[in-house]
This record gives structure tokens, C-alpha cells and sequence, in this order.
């Protein structure tokens, strides 16, 4: 199927490591052009190399902490310089929190939704009258689907994901009339370098997807219809359709990719 993204703009912040490389490499197959936005120059540099390997010669990485409203400022002027518009934006960092509801102090609530929530409004924002020069606009923001199955040591990180489900509703309200459509994709456990580090610490192999899920199992009790964790690539192909111009008449949707659950 052809998406449409032949010379589209397409930033993905977070687009070095993980779900958010995998997104962004669909992206550069499908011709378009890709930026990417992380914290680690070594990680944007392998990144950006792939994306070109796979036919995006004009990607680009743009080194930016999301929690730094100065950085999110600067990367999406270079990014106006470079290409004078954006078509996609896909807002996939979050925050790296765990702890209970007694033991997070304000200053770790306040921490989580400056990296989480308040990091996609930076992005959001400053890409809008970047968006709003082009033909079509999209808005793909990265949930999780622990907004629905609760974990008592990820009350901090759900809670902020909660949010960035509610603002991306409001945006699919407000920026409708415009053309420009956003939406939420929520992950179940995927093999991303968080949780494959987490699998380690306790004694699994992170790079079995079976073995994942039998951890997330036993330490959260969330197993997947399907016996195994998710491959970061096959995100991707999700991200795309939502972020490209077929996507045509999807809007405040919360789409769940997770292997199967009781949870619409």
C-alpha cells in the first residue's frame, strides 16, 4: 500500500532507539523525510545512518531533551530551517518512572510528567505552525496500554500516559477543522531497551520474547493472549498508517497493540 509519505516531513521524538527507530525506519521506506529526535548523539548518529541505508538521504537527527523547553525550541527551528514545514509528528518518549503511590515525592511527580506529558506539549507546540504550512498534518502520540491494566510500582508512569491520552483527545477535537488528525497508540510489553534491561535485572533472557512475557507475567500478572512480547518493528507499520496521509478520517482514536488483552 502506498501511504502517501513520498517527500512528507516526518519528526519522531524519540526516533533513535526502540519503537521509535522502528517507526521512524518505516517511515524513511516509504520515501518519506525523516528527522529524529533524542538525548544520545551516539544513538541518533547509528540511527540516522540506518534511515539512509534504507533511502532517506536527507534524514537528519536533531539532538533535544524534550524536558528542556530551550532544546525542544532550538531543534524545531533547525528543523524549519531545514525543511520549512512538517507533515508528521510522532511524540514517543516517555518518563522512566516506577515507585508507589507512598513512595513518589512531589518532586517525582513533577519529574515524570516534565520528561512525559509536558515533553509531547513542548514538541506539539512548536511543531504546529511548522504543520500547519503543509498540505496534511498528522499527530501520533505514544500511550501505553498500563493506562488500562494498573501496576501499584508504575502508579507515576501510567498516570502521565493517562494524560497524554486525554490532551491527544483534545487536540483531535481542536485541531480537526484544520486537517490535522492526532491519535494515541498504546503498547503492551514490547522489547524495547527499557524492559529488556528490566528482564535482565531479574533474571530473564531479554532477548527471548517468550521469556519476556513470562517475566511480565509473574512480576505484573498482565500476560497477552499471545505467549510472547512484541518486536519493536512491528510497531511500526502502525505508527505509519496513523502518521500518513491515508489515514485519512482516524481521529481521537487510542489504538492498543499489545498481543490481546480483556481491555477495549
Amino acid at each position: 500500500m502506498d501511504l502517501g509519505l513520498k517527500d512528507a516531513v516526518v519528526v519522531v521524538q524519540g526516533g533513535s532507539r526502540g519503537m521509535g527507530r522502528a517507526s521512524a525506519e518505516c517511515f524513511a521506506r516509504d520515501g518519506a523525510r525523516v528527522g529524529i529526535l533524542g538525548r544520545t548523539q551516539a544513538d541518533l548518529d547509528e540511527a540516522v545512518a540506518a534511515l539512509k541505508a534504507l533511502g532517506a538521504a536527507d534524514a537528519a537527527a536533531f539532538r533535544c531533551d524534550v524536558g528542556k523547553p530551550d532544546e525542544v525550541e532550538a531543534a524545531f527551528a533547525a528543523i524549519g530551517a531545514r525543511w520549512g514545514h512538517i507533515n508528521t509528528l510522532v511524540n514517543v518518549s516517555g518518563p522512566d518512572s516506577t515507585g508507589t503511590f507512598d513512595e513518589l515525592s512531589d518532586e517525582d511527580w513533577l519529574a515524570v510528567v516534565n520528561a512525559g506529558t509536558l515533553g509531547m506539549v513542548r514538541c506539539v507546540r512548536a511543531a504546529l505552525p511548522l504543520m500547519r504550512k503543509a498540505e496534511w498534518g498528522r499527530i501520533v502520540n505514544f500511550a501505553a496500554h498500563s493506562v488500562k491494566r494498573q501496576s501499584p510500582t508504575l502508579i507515576g508512569y501510567t498516570a502521565d500516559k493517562a494524560m497524554i491520552v486525554s490532551v491527544t483527545k483534545n487536540l483531535s477535537m481542536t485541531l480537526a477543522r484544520e486537517g490535522i488528525l492526532a491519535n494515541t497508540v498504546c503498547p503492551g510489553s514490547f522489547a524495547s531497551p527499557a524492559l529488556k534491561g528490566f528482564v535482565a535485572r531479574v533474571g530473564g533472557d531479554p532477548d527471548d520474547l517468550h521469556d519476556i512475557m513470562r517475566k511480565i507475567d509473574e512480576h505484573f500478572g498482565h500476560p497477552a493472549f499471545m505467549p510472547r512480547a512484541g518486536d519493536p518493528a512491528e510497531m511500526g507499520p502502525v505508527v505509519a498508517f496513523l502518521g500518513s496521509k491515508v489515514n485519512s478520517y482516524m481521529t481521537g482514536a487510542m489504538i492498543n497493540v499489545d498481543g490481546g488483552s480483556d481491555f477495549s
